[in-house]
């Protein structure tokens, strides 16, 4: 179950700290049109070098557009927030804990309000991992994180998939504990605050793998390892688990924000120079060059510039 207060306690300490990211990713970005490859989703895609243009030649692998984690994520996204508009509950979370305060007299209303909370956390869980196994979301946070502390877009950035997967950037526990979170610690500590408390690994494999259990208003991830320091946690409350899950969708909410704001901002630009904006790709061997995406308003989207 979502709550209004809950949520609006988790955007007053969030959604500024998306505001100073986005200022500081527009100061500190290598070229003014980083953002925009981001929101396009820039990425290297092999089978286009199947294909020859009317020239003979092969075509360029490095692309936009949604791809197959776009899709993805929008598949996610309409879950999500079909879950945050029906689920929001009717009265504040303090008036939700009195109801729970136990009588003999209300057993039966008690025991139902839980099995209703135990319904809702199992589809929560279900969003949890949706944002954190996302490979979008995922993508998103590696890039702006590199962008806020000036580097460059990286076009070839690939999760991995296997240990066979040799050119893929890192996993996702990896790239999230040793690529974005170390990013935004010392600058962006609110940030860094959310995501410490929305993602723990220990967790999240607990969720995947289906291995925990409910007890009362208690879940107990059954991965638990005595003296193995990533696996600490024996028991999550219910009220604990709110306070986890809200901090994800406030996170998730001021992600939707930061996209439609990036969009806004070049859209801006794009209207008042000839619908273009200059981008620079980036090639692995090194080689890089500008070249421009034309703004559709009709469509509120973007294309490659016709040559």
């Amino acid at each position: 179950m979502l709550f209004v207060d809950k949520l609006k306690e988790k955007d007053a300490l969030i959604r500024p700290e998306f505001e100073s990211f986005f200022a500081e990713i527009i100061k500190n970005q290598p070229h003014p049109g980083e953002l925009l490859i981001w929101i396009n989703n820039g990425f290297y895609n092999p089978d286009v070098l199947k294909f020859e243009g009317k020239d003979g030649k092969k075509l360029n692998p490095l692309v936009i557009g949604p791809g197959s984690i776009g899709h993805s994520e929008d598949a996610h996204y309409r879950f999500i927030h079909k879950y945050r508009t029906q689920y929001l509950y009717e009265k504040n979370f303090t008036e939700y804990v009195k109801l729970l305060e136990w009588t003999p007299e209300r057993r039966k209303e008690i025991d139902g309000l839980i099995e209703f909370e135990e319904t809702t956390i199992q589809l929560e869980m279900l969003i949890y991992l949706k944002f954190w196994e996302s490979d979008s979301i995922i993508k998103t946070f590696y890039e702006l994180t590199r962008l806020v502390s000036g580097e460059t877009y990286d076009w070839y950035f690939k999760v991995q998939e296997s240990n066979r997967d040799k050119d893929a950037t890192g996993n996702r526990q990896d790239l999230i504990l040793k690529h974005i979170k170390p990013k935004l610690k010392e600058r962006f500590p609110k940030m860094w605050d959310a995501i410490n408390e929305a993602y723990k690994p220990q967790l999240r494999n607990s969720i995947a793998h289906s291995n925990y259990s409910f007890q009362g208003r208690n879940i107990h991830p059954n991965n638990y390892i005595e003296n193995d320091q990533y696996n600490t946690i024996q028991n999550v409350t219910f009220d604990e688990w709110i306070e986890i899950f809200h901090t994800l969708i406030s996170f998730h909410n001021s992600y939707i924000w930061l996209k439609n704001k990036v969009n806004r901002f070049y859209a801006e630009h794009a209207l008042a120079n000839g619908n273009m904006i200059e981008v620079i790709v980036r090639e692995k061997e090194g080689k890089e060059y500008p070249i421009c995406l034309s703004y559709r308003p009709e469509f509120e989207d973007w294309r490659f510039c016709k040559v």
